[in-house]
C-alpha cells in the first residue's frame, strides 16, 4: 500500500466522525508526503491547518493509521503548497489517479458564499427519515424570511444536514440572494481574528448585509460567551429585517445546556425539524445517485452489501462507496462482492467496544454538557434530572443491569426510583420524537471508541 492509498483509507475513516463542513475545511489539500521508521508526515496547506489538525484531529488520524499499519508511532504535519505527487507512470494512469481523489472532487467552494455548488435538492435523496426537513427546506428556499425563520435542522452526525443547508443556500444564491454559509467553528475563529485585528464592525457588517445566514453545527458556540453575544445581535438584526437564518445542530436547542436562554428562545421560535437514520431503500437510493453523479457502475449485490452493513451514517455510506471506487480504479478491475468485502473489512468488521456504566455516565454528561458528578447528586433541576433518568434507562437497556445495581451506581438510590425513571423515559420516547432522536445519538456515541 502506497502513501496515497493509505491516506485515502484514513480519510474514509475520519469523514464519518466529523461534520462535512469541518472535513472540507481541514482535510482538503492534505496528503501523506512520507512514511519512514514509524513516522508519517502529512502535508497541510498552511500553519493554521497544521495547528488545527495537531490539536483537534491528531488522535483520529493516528488511530486510523495504526489500525491500517501497526508499525506507525507518530504523525508529523508539514506545510506544503504543491499538489500531491502522483505515484504512477503513464499519462493515462496519472489521469486515473487524479480521478480517484473522490473525497475531495466535490469540494470546490464558492468564495463569496462558502457554498459547495454540488449540494442541490436534485441530488438529495428523500425518505421517511428526512421528508419533513426536506419539505421545510424547500419552503424556505421559495419564501426566505417569511415562513420558517429561523429554520433549525437537527440530527446525528453524517445524516445529511449539511447537504440540505447548502442546497437551500445554493438555490437562494441562484435567485440573486446574498448568502453566507459557515460552520460555527469558522464563525468563532473569524470573530476572534476580527478582535485581534480590531476589525469587529467589518465582521458584523459582512454578515448583517446578507439576505441569508446559514450556520452549521451551531451547538459549538455554546459556552463561548462573547461569541454568543455577537451572534445574538447579528441574529436579531437579520430577523428584524425578515432576512432568513438557517441553523443546524446535532441536538435540539433545549439540549444545548450552556446555550444562553435568549438564544435558545429565538431558535425555538422558528421551525424545528429533525433528520433521522435512513432506511434500507433510502440508503440504496443514495448509493445509486452518487454512482450516477460520478459516472460509475457497481453490481447490485455490492450496493446491497454496503447498504446493509452501513446503516446509521450517510457520510460513512458515501465514504465506503468512495473507497470501493478508488480501489477499483487504482487496481484497474471491476469490483466484485468478495473484493468489496475485503476493501471494507476495516469498517464492516469493527466490533462494538464493550461498554460499562462509566462510559454511559461520560457520554450522557458530555451530550447534555453537565458534570458527571451531577448524575449521582441530589440536584432536582430539570437539566440534571432528565440526563440522570436517561443514564438509568441506558444502563437498563444497554447493559441489562438490575434496578438495584443501577440504583447503587447513582449514589445508593432506591430501586423504585430507577424503575420510575426507566418507565418514564420508555413512555416519553414513544410520544416525543425529539427525545427519541437524542437518545439514539447518545447510543451511537456510547459505542464509539
Amino acid at each position: 500500500m502506497n502513501e496515497h492509498e493509505l491516506w485515502q483509507i484514513v480519510l474514509g475513516d475520519i469523514e464519518p466522525q466529523i461534520s462535512k463542513a469541518n472535513f472540507i475545511t481541514w482535510f482538503k489539500n492534505t496528503y501523506i508526503t512520507s512514511k519512514k521508521e514509524g513516522v508519517v508526515s502529512v502535508a497541510v496547506p498552511n500553519a493554521f491547518s497544521r495547528e488545527w489538525l495537531e490539536n483537534k484531529y491528531n488522535k483520529y488520524i493516528l488511530k486510523s493509521l495504526r489500525d491500517t499499519s501497526n508499525d506507525i508511532k507518530e504523525v508529523k504535519y508539514v506545510i506544503e503548497n504543491r499538489r500531491p505527487p502522483i505515484l504512477v507512470s503513464s499519462i493515462q494512469a496519472q489521469r486515473n489517479a487524479q480521478e480517484v481523489q473522490l473525497q475531495f472532487e466535490e469540494l470546490e467552494i464558492d468564495k463569496e458564499t462558502n457554498l459547495n455548488p454540488k449540494y442541490a435538492f436534485d441530488n438529495y435523496v428523500v425518505g421517511p427519515s428526512n421528508e419533513l426537513a426536506h419539505a421545510a427546506a424547500i419552503s424556505v428556499s421559495k419564501k426566505p424570511g417569511v415562513l420558517y425563520n429561523p429554520l433549525f435542522i437537527y440530527g446525528g452526525v453524517g445524516l445529511g444536514k449539511t447537504h440540505l443547508l447548502q442546497a437551500i443556500g445554493n438555490t437562494l444564491a441562484k435567485s440573486g440572494k446574498k448568502v453566507a454559509y459557515m460552520t460555527s467553528e469558522r464563525f468563532t475563529s473569524e470573530f476572534i481574528a476580527s478582535i485581534h485585528n480590531k476589525d469587529i464592525e467589518n465582521f458584523k457588517n459582512k454578515l448583517r448585509n446578507r439576505d441569508v445566514l446559514i450556520i452549521d453545527d451551531i451547538q459549538f458556540i455554546a459556552g463561548k460567551d462573547q461569541t454568543q453575544e455577537l451572534f445574538f445581535h447579528i441574529f436579531n438584526d437579520l430577523h428584524e429585517k425578515n432576512k432568513q437564518v438557517i441553523l443546524s445542530s446535532d441536538r435540539t436547542p433545549r439540549s444545548i445546556s450552556t446555550l444562553e436562554e435568549r438564544l435558545r428562545s429565538r431558535f425555538e421560535g422558528g421551525m424545528l425539524v429533525d433528520i433521522g437514520y435512513p432506511n434500507y431503500e433510502t440508503r440504496v437510493a443514495i448509493l445509486k445517485i452518487k454512482l450516477k453523479n460520478k459516472g460509475v457502475a457497481l453490481p447490485e449485490n455490492v450496493l446491497d452489501y454496503i447498504a446493509n452493513n452501513i446503516q446509521k451514517n450517510v457520510r460513512e455510506l458515501e465514504g465506503a462507496l468512495n473507497l470501493v471506487i478508488i480501489s477499483s480504479k487504482l487496481n484497474n478491475n471491476e469490483a466484485t462482492l468478495e473484493q468489496v468485502k475485503k476493501i471494507l473489512s476495516h469498517i464492516t468488521n469493527k466490533t462494538l467496544k464493550p461498554i460499562n456504566y462509566r462510559k454511559i455516565f461520560k457520554t450522557v454528561a458530555d451530550f447534555y454538557e453537565i458534570n458527571e458528578k451531577d448524575l449521582i447528586s441530589k440536584n432536582r433541576k430539570r437539566e440534571v434530572v432528565l440526563p440522570r433518568q436517561i443514564a438509568m434507562f441506558l444502563m437498563r437497556n444497554e447493559l441489562n443491569s438490575s434496578y438495584p445495581s443501577i440504583g447503587e451506581k447513582f449514589g445508593g438510590k432506591d430501586h423504585t426510583t430507577v424503575m420510575y425513571a426507566c418507565d418514564k423515559i420508555e413512555k416519553e420516547i414513544n410520544i416525543d420524537a425529539n427525545l427519541e432522536q437524542e437518545i439514539n445519538i447518545i447510543k451511537q456515541q456510547i459505542h464509539v471508541d
